[in-house]
């Protein structure tokens, strides 16, 4: 039993044979899929699911808190496994390219900031947007940790 499909069951969920399927291309997905290349995944398994189901498999995984979903301003929303790993994301809006990334300090600064608002942090997400700056590396890696997740390899794949 996958990562999904454990969470699902935990929260007694009813798990069809089609839904395990698209829990398991979810947990086995290594970036934040859409649901069109969701059901292009699923169908290659079982080819007698469709879009709908895979709509409303999605919505009901979100309602449950076992995905999370995204949208990363190119107008369509992605899912990724809702998790205990918290990370923010960078997208290169040139290229779609989806940067996850944890930064202990940022975590201080928004707690920090709801506590000078007068307010505990219980949540939040964090989508920064940008372009690579020509010629420039990355310079100051020290305390981030972070993985690239490519959006056009995927789609073309």
């Amino acid at each position: 039993m996958d990562r999904i499909e454990k969470l699902c069951a935990d929260r007694g969920m009813r798990m069809t044979e089609q839904r395990r399927v698209i829990a398991r291309v979810l947990s086995a997905a290594e970036d934040h899929p859409d649901v069109e290349e969701l059901y292009r995944r699923a169908s290659a398994v079982d080819p007698h699911i469709s879009i709908a189901t895979v709509y409303r498999t999605v919505r009901l995984f979100e309602e449950a808190g076992v995905v999370e979903k995204h949208d990363f301003g190119d107008g369509r929303s992605r899912y990724e496994e809702a998790g205990d790993d918290h990370h923010d994301h960078l997208i290169d809006t040139k290229t779609g390219e989806v940067i996850e990334f944890y930064d202990a300090e940022i975590e201080r600064l928004k707690t920090e900031i709801a506590k000078r608002l007068g307010f505990d942090l219980i949540g939040h997400k964090l989508e920064l947007y940008g372009k690579p700056t020509p010629g420039a590396e990355p310079s100051d890696r020290e305390g981030l940790i972070y993985k690239r997740h490519s959006q056009r390899d995927t789609e073309q794949a």
